[in-house]
Order: structure tokens, then C-alpha cells, then sequence
């Protein structure tokens, strides 16, 4: 009996000890090992391709401010309305400025009508647009060079399963460590060891799981995130004991031994007292 007790209580010491969140379990850029993988040199960066239901900031730019004006809707200051809505996303009085790539592909803008830009980056459809306005404006009278700036102002990506929200792309290249950063990093309870990454391209969504503590993250296929993607975090096992240092998880372990020797010391009691006066309630 007394035997099966300590083995119960070894192997609750043991269980506990496991659950400590380690720095080996919370640490980024760690050496591959046995229980790090190590990833493949596949590190490659492909620009964003426009795809239905995006939002384009488009700026044209010339000496003449009649085509300025023309143009230019939402008026102002270029970089401040881009800056805002590239944090804040598109929405609102945002719309009215914005060029939404409709079920077709297509965007519809001033004097130019419907142009294509679904499966394009944002620098072909800048290209286009300055040889499309350029035609049509080469034929007013002082004719001034344009140029055109594009912007897509609702790249965004979400966490679930821990920081869960929406988060803004503020940058054309965003690593999974600035997403993480951006989301306030992980907890100590959020496990870095199997993350997965949900991505839809070309009308085809995949899930990726790859180790964020590894060092050959940085040259691999999960070092930048896209758009639209969706990073799912879960929970360590050890997130239900509450456990997160050793001196934690000794301070309870023994905490737990005190707590069974008081009991089983009351048991004990109980027990040498029935055999002492054979259930006869006491002594005669």
C-alpha cells in the first residue's frame, strides 16, 4: 500500500517537472536538433498577386494639379492617407478612395473605364496605368508627365488559437517573426513547436506546420508571411497545471506530497485504530 503511494506521488513529481515551460520549449533562433528540425535553404519571396476583394489605394501624381484634383479623390497628402490605411485597413470613408477588384477582376477607374488587374502585382497595374492615362492625356494641350502610385490597403493576416485578431501588413516583406510581434509575441503557454500557417493561393488552400524555434526557419518557405494567411497557435500541454518555471513546479510538487502524507497520515490513524480495538468504537 505504502509502496503505491510513493509511486503515485514519483510519477505526479514527474508529470509536473514535464509541464515546466523551459526556455528550450519558449526560445526562437535555437540550433536544430533532435527535437528542433532543421529546414531546406527554400527561401523565396514571390510579389502578391491581386485576387478579388482587394482594395487599391491608386495616387496620381503630376505638375498639372487640374489632373491632380481630377484623379485624386480623397485629396491630401499621399503618404499620410496610405499610412493611414495601411494600419487601419480599408472601411469607412476609406472606400471612397479605394478601388475594389470586383468578382470579374476588374477595377473601374476614371476615364479609363474597366482594366484587368486580378493576378497582377501592383507594379504591372502601375505600369499599365501610366501608359493608359499617358494615352489619354497626351492629347490635352500642356500636357504634363504623370506617374502613378498603387497601394493595396487591406493586406492583413490573422491569429487564432492565442493573441487572436486581425493584424495589418505594414511592410511589402513581413517575416513570421513581425507577425508574431505584432500579435505581442506568444505566451509562455503557446507552443512554438507546431504552428500552423493556412493559406489560400490560387483558389487553393494548404496548411504548412513548422517549428518557430529553428534557427533555418529564416531560409525556409515560412520565414515570410502573404496576405490573408491565418496562423493558428495552440496551447503546451502543460498550459492546464498552471506551471511555468521549475521553482513553480517544485513548490507545488511538494506542496501536493505534504498534502497526501497529511491524508494518508489520517488514514493511517484511522486504520491502526480498527485493527487496535476491532471496530468496537474503544477500549474496555
Amino acid at each position: 500500500m505504502l509502496k503505491s503511494r510513493y509511486i503515485v506521488f514519483l510519477a505526479m513529481v514527474v508529470l509536473m517537472l514535464g509541464s515546466c515551460v523551459t526556455a528550450r520549449k519558449v526560445n526562437y533562433m535555437q540550433e536544430p536538433d533532435k527535437y528542433i528540425p532543421t529546414y531546406a535553404d527554400t527561401l523565396s519571396f514571390e510579389d502578391y498577386t491581386l485576387r478579388i476583394g482587394d482594395r487599391l489605394y491608386v495616387y496620381v501624381y503630376s505638375t498639372d494639379e487640374k489632373i491632380m484634383k481630377m484623379y485624386n479623390a480623397g485629396g491630401g497628402n499621399a503618404a499620410s492617407m496610405r499610412q493611414q490605411m495601411s494600419t487601419n485597413g480599408a472601411g469607412g470613408a476609406y472606400d471612397l478612395y479605394t478601388y475594389l477588384v470586383d468578382e470579374e477582376g476588374y477595377i473601374d477607374f476614371p476615364t479609363i473605364g474597366k482594366l484587368t488587374v486580378q493576378g497582377k502585382t501592383t507594379r504591372e497595374v502601375k505600369r499599365m496605368l501610366e501608359d493608359e492615362l499617358g494615352k489619354l492625356l497626351q492629347e490635352i494641350p500642356g500636357y504634363a508627365t504623370i506617374s502613378v502610385e498603387v497601394n493595396i490597403v487591406n493586406r492583413s493576416f490573422s491569429i487564432i488559437g492565442a493573441q487572436s485578431g486581425r493584424y495589418m501588413i505594414t511592410k511589402e516583406k513581413m517575416t513570421i517573426f513581425e507577425a508574431l510581434a505584432a500579435a505581442g509575441d506568444l505566451k509562455e503557454f503557446n507552443s512554438r513547436k507546431e504552428i500552423k500557417l493556412v493559406r489560400e493561393k490560387n483558389g487553393v488552400t494548404t496548411i504548412k506546420t513548422f517549428d518557430a524555434r529553428s534557427k533555418d526557419i529564416i531560409n525556409s518557405e515560412y520565414y515570410y508571411i502573404e496576405p490573408n494567411d491565418i496562423i493558428y497557435i495552440r496551447q503546451m500541454p502543460g498550459y492546464s497545471f498552471g506551471i511555468n518555471s521549475a521553482t513553480t513546479a517544485v513548490s507545488v510538487t511538494a506542496a501536493t506530497i505534504s498534502f497526501g502524507v497529511f491524508v494518508y497520515s489520517i488514514v493511517q490513524t484511522g486504520i491502526n485504530h480498527v485493527r487496535k480495538y476491532g471496530g468496537k468504537g474503544g477500549s474496555k
